[in-house]
Parts: structure tokens; C-alpha cells; sequence
């Protein structure tokens, strides 16, 4: 049986003719972090939005074993892939309880998901006192703490996080990077995260991809990616 969760070979991805991703090669491991680092337009958010089956693509996707790149999104999420969008997603006009039922949506198993919906309060307190409140009243910092939530109620093994620290607070994004190590420890949740703050990212990550162009141009673990001088001023301006 392998470690590997998601493995992805030469994988391309194009909005109508133009291609963003040429030939990518990454992996994640069964509850492991990987993080893809890159400037705008690297083609980080598509390379999510190419695993959750949101952009044509070309190249092998496979999630445990499974090829998914031909099937529709929802079967990918039913087959455990949960993924927090850039702009975080959630439905405004509906209550924090009402997210996080949609949330469970694809759930058959009725009787987990008042656990896991204790769960997530349990993560994010905060949203438990707001539970009745609409996700349109909610700061940035709660909102994204619901899109979190409502994503870990579908019950997921490999987690999709883009950009998750986008126009939130220091405070608020440090505490939020120490729950997502802790969700990832405790419920052994693996984690693709695409982030611009590439020194957290690092710190959370096992491993690491630095995309340029659509390309690859550096991998390997985190830690290593993290001393190396050369590489963090060449490709991550720190």
C-alpha cells in the first residue's frame, strides 16, 4: 500500500486556449502537508482548481490510487476532497449553522455529523457564539474559519486550501495556521495549501512545491526549501 495520497504526472491545464500549467509533477502523503509557493499568476489557484476537476486538463490525477481527472467535481468531493476557494466561498445570505449543513451535504452517515459539527466548534469557538448568525455579518477573519469548517464537515482526506491567509490580520492568521496543524495531527487530514505568505506556509508544510510559469522549479521538503538562502531570494523574495 503507498504513503502517497494524491500523485499528480504532467499535468497541463488551459482556460479556453490558454494554458497555464505545463507538465506538473507533484504529490501529497497520507496525512501530510504540501504547500505550492509561487507568485501571481504562477498557476497555483488553478492547480487546485485542476485536482478538484474545475478546468480542463491534461495528465494523470490519481487519489489513492484512483485516476480522477476525468470525473465531475462532485464525485471528486464525495470521494473525500474538500477545497476552500480564494475568497473563501461561503454563502452569505445563510446562517452559520446553515453553512455547515450544506457542508454535509454528500453525507450519508447522519448520525458522525452532529460529532463533526461539535468538532469544528470545538476548532473554531468563536463560530459556535455566531452559529445563528448570518455569514454575511461575519469578520474576514470568521469567514474564513466558516469556509474552513463547512469544508471539514464533508468529512475529507485531502484538504484544499487557497490562500487562506488573504486579507486576514497577522494575529488572526497565526492562529489559524496553528488550528490547521492541529486539524491535520489530530484528525490526520492531508493538506495541499497554495499561499502567498510562503515563510508560514513553510513552517507548516512537509513539503514543498515553487511553481514559476506553470512549471516546477524547485521542490522538496520544506525544511530544506526553508534554509536555503538562494532559493528564498530567488523565488520567494525573503
Amino acid at each position: 500500500m503507498t504513503d502517497v495520497l494524491l500523485k499528480v504526472t504532467g499535468l497541463h491545464a488551459q482556460y479556453g486556449n490558454t494554458r497555464v500549467l505545463h507538465g506538473m509533477d507533484f504529490e501529497v502523503r497520507k496525512g501530510g502537508i504540501t504547500t505550492i509557493l509561487g507568485a501571481n499568476g504562477a498557476g497555483k489557484t488553478t492547480t487546485l482548481r485542476a485536482v478538484c476537476g474545475m478546468v480542463r486538463t491534461q495528465g494523470e490525477i490519481l487519489l489513492d490510487g484512483e485516476r480522477i481527472e476525468d470525473k465531475a467535481t462532485e464525485a471528486i468531493v464525495r470521494m473525500g476532497v474538500a477545497h476552500v476557494p480564494d475568497g473563501r466561498g461561503t454563502f452569505l445570505n445563510f446562517t452559520v449553522d446553515e453553512n455547515l449543513r450544506v457542508g454535509a451535504y454528500t453525507r450519508s452517515d447522519k448520525a458522525q455529523v452532529q460529532d463533526d459539527y461539535e468538532r469544528v466548534f470545538g476548532y473554531f469557538p468563536i463560530l459556535k457564539q455566531r452559529r445563528r448568525q448570518q455569514a454575511g455579518t461575519l469578520s474576514g477573519g470568521e469567514q474564513q474559519m466558516l469556509a474552513v469548517s463547512r469544508a471539514l464537515m464533508l468529512k475529507p482526506r485531502l484538504l484544499l486550501l487557497d490562500e487562506p491567509s488573504f486579507g486576514l490580520a497577522p494575529l488572526i492568521v497565526r492562529e489559524l495556521f496553528e488550528i490547521f496543524r492541529t486539524i491535520n495531527q489530530r484528525d490526520g487530514i492531508s493538506m495541499l495549501l497554495v499561499e502567498q505568505n510562503a515563510s508560514l506556509a513553510l513552517k507548516l508544510a512537509d513539503h514543498a512545491y515553487l511553481l514559476e510559469t506553470g512549471r516546477v522549479v524547485v521542490s522538496g521538503t520544506a525544511e530544506s526549501i526553508r534554509n536555503d538562502e538562494a532559493v528564498r531570494r530567488s523565488y520567494l523574495g525573503y
